[in-house]
């Protein structure tokens, strides 16, 4: 079943350059149903939850209009339909039927949804949306229409993909996939880390540690430069790309932010009780620690923990790590 699928989605436009740890989680959100002659497989104003590829048999869409219902497509082994439902979250505005015993690839399956494999795997939600542009993209130029980059489609994709739920910033996913176009001739990443951020969630509870975490979202963005980028990168970590900015400027706006950060009233999420974050921060300098968008993430990444190992509320270079 495993060698099927694997075989059925290669032959697929919109899957075709899966490879990785991104098939194999394509594949383990997906199923395949049968369906007899007749048999409905969706009607219109059914939620558009999944796409269908069609590994034997035919596919009918039937659309009804004032009364009258007409075939406008046929698909066949090899084929497949829904996505642009399912990539929109639209109800379906056709019915799709079996006109022969059928056999289709669900994605994803009854038992998940396609925000749960975004979460769970944030890398190949960002390779799908890149995928569904550009297929869809080369679709509608070779009709002589023109899909454009900042479309209300592809704009409410990508804050599905690069969005983070909690605080609104953007994430993890949309650093690693767009740093190389917002990087200049020179700049830094620094990441920053609450030293004591445990004893929020261990004293306050973890609900307490997400509005904390909401909190500081918003109130970052009234001390960034002008041109900087704000991420949530994982769990409490934020990351800020200064581009333009050296070795100086970067570590001024550390101080800057430190001292923001040891003076922020976060008493709404603790009960009106007093308390003060300590935050350390690692800041790597593109090019002078490296020329390579990713290095430069895993450079300052850790920095923060090697911060706090050595008392809390640091201002770390990578060259200060083995000191």
């Amino acid at each position: 079943m495993l060698r099927v699928m694997h075989t059925l989605l290669g032959k697929t436009e919109l899957f075709s350059s899966l490879d990785g740890e991104k098939i194999e989680s394509i594949i383990a959100h997906s199923d395949f149903i049968s369906f007899g002659a007749g048999d409905v497989i969706f009607d219109a104003g059914d939620p558009g939850d999944c796409l269908y590829i069609v590994e034997d048999g035919e596919v009918s869409i039937i659309q009804t209009e004032e009364g009258k219902s007409r075939e406008i497509a046929l698909y066949i082994g090899g084929d497949y339909f829904g996505e642009m439902d399912l990539m929109t979250a639209a109800k379906r505005n056709a019915k799709a039927v079996a006109s022969t015993r059928c056999s289709l690839l669900r994605f994803p399956s009854e038992k998940t949804t396609f925000t749960d494999l975004v979460a769970e795997y944030p890398g190949t939600g960002a390779w799908l949306l890149h995928s569904f542009i550009r297929v869809t993209s080369a679709r509608i130029r070779e009709a002589n229409s023109l899909f454009k980059d900042n479309s209300p489609l592809v704009n409410q994709l990508r804050e599905q993909v690069y969005g983070d739920k909690l605080t609104g910033l953007k994430n993890k996913t949309f650093l690693e996939e767009n740093i190389s176009s917002l990087l200049t001739d020179r700049a830094a990443l620094l990441m920053m880390k609450p030293d004591n951020y445990k004893l929020i969630n261990d004293t306050y509870g973890h609900a307490a540690g997400d509005d904390a975490l909401i909190l500081i979202a918003k109130a970052l963005p009234s001390i960034l430069p002008e041109n900087a980028v704000l991420v949530r990168f994982m769990g409490n970590e934020m990351a800020f790309l200064l581009p333009g900015s050296g070795r100086e400027a970067a570590f001024q706006f550390a101080e800057v932010l430190r001292q923001f950060m040891n003076t922020l009233d976060i008493s709404p999420v603790t009960g009106n009780k007093p308390f003060t974050l300590s935050v350390s921060i690692g800041i790597s300098l593109y090019p002078d620690h490296t020329n390579d968008p990713a290095e430069l993430i895993k450079l300052s990444q850790d920095l923060p923990l090697v911060g706090r190992a050595r008392g809390g509320n640091k201002i770390l270079f990578p060259e200060d790590r083995e000191e």
